[in-house]
């Protein structure tokens, strides 16, 4: 299945049914006067989040969603039914923006949200809501109101615990095959990654949802390279991980490098916590190892992990710490427990 985090579509909420001009017609009833009945309502254009879904694909195959028209009034005071309803179902995670792509609508981050994005028209009174004393047959009726349309953009944000960041070819795949069982595209070149992955790691029977997204290079929030597109997708993320490789000449000018792009990106990412590793440590010597590790401390201020996918080394050191952050934040989360010392 492909992956796509933005779509654009097209909706419009059904119109109101028309009302009925009728009259009542029974044997021995010489003006039994006016009986015609309301339209029925239109449907409405509803978003829920639902689960078993991580992708907006459905919506690159169809674009236009049009809710049904009320059924139209009709004698003998029968109403008409309402026009069936139109459902959009998205991930968890997903945002709706109007046409500008800008101004926010809706923001669906639990699983069974809904919201109403169109409402659909009333419909028109049939003639019986126009008999008056003076005119007892009328012979009007109200047709039913149109329907709302807009197009609107769908963006999706994955929700998960960490998000890994870092260069290209810096270990995240690798590391989230190796704790998960995820299966990401893993290459010696420059953007393997081209779109977001997930995967759930288990660390001393507990879990937490990992997110990897492309690889940051400078210039990211300028366009350069991918670009810093995907980085909504650690918006919602309790911690950030950040792996430096352990073959970058500068370990300090690749995490600052990183660093820059998040700050410039904004949405609070460069204040979220953060666990700083140096990664694929099993390439380096012990003497290389020592100093590509004093490097990364002086640009951080403090010690990293490290850690090597492939040998495992250092692996769940890397996950409890992430553990703890994912932990902390759901705690802080948790609603205050009631005080139920004054209850009888």
């Amino acid at each position: 299945m492909k992956f796509l985090d933005q779509a654009k579509v097209y909706i419009r909420s059904g119109d109101g049914g028309a009302g009925s001009v009728s009259f009542r017609r029974e044997k021995f009833i010489e003006f039994g006067g006016p009986d015609g009945g309301d339209g029925g309502r239109g449907g409405d254009v509803w978003i829920e989040a639902v689960d078993g879904l991580n992708t907006l694909i459905d919506y690159r195959y169809q674009q236009h969603f049009r809710a049904k028209t009320g059924m139209h009034g009709m004698g003998r005071n029968m109403a008409g039914g309402k026009g069936a309803d139109v459902i959009l179902k998205v991930p968890a995670g997903t945002q709706v923006y109007e046409e500008d792509n800008e101004t926010l609508i809706a923001d669906l981050t639990e699983v069974g949200q809904r919201f109403k994005i169109a409402e659909g028209g009333n419909g028109g009174f049939g003639n019986t809501h126009f008999k008056t004393s003076t005119n007892q047959a009328p012979r009007r009726a109200n047709p039913g109101l149109p329907g709302q349309e807009m197009t609107i953009w769908l963006r999706l944000k994955l929700i998960a615990d960490a998000g890994i960041v870092g260069l290209p070819n810096a270990g995240k795949s690798t590391f989230l095959a190796s704790v998960t069982a995820a299966k990401p595209k893993i290459a010696d070149y420059p953007f393997t990654t081209l779109h977001p992955g997930l995967g759930v790691a288990r660390v001393d029977a507990r879990e937490f949802v990992i997110a990897d997204i492309p690889g940051l290079i400078e210039g990211a929030h300028e366009g350069v390279g991918i670009g810093d597109r995907f980085l909504g997708h650690v918006e919602r993320t309790r911690v950030l991980l950040h792996l430096v490789s352990a073959q970058e000449e500068s370990p300090a000018k690749a995490y600052k490098t990183v660093r820059g792009e998040l700050e410039a990106y904004g949405h609070g990412l460069d204040e979220k916590p953060e666990v700083v590793v140096l990664s694929q440590v099993d390439t380096l010597d012990a003497d290389a190892r020592k100093k590509k590790v004093a490097s990364l401390k002086r640009a951080i201020g403090h010690a990293p992990l490290l850690m090597s996918a492939v040998t495992r080394e250092g692996v769940e050191e890397v996950l409890r710490a992430l553990m703890v952050h994912v932990e902390d934040a759901r705690r802080a989360e948790e609603p205050p427990a009631p005080d139920d010392r004054w209850s009888l």
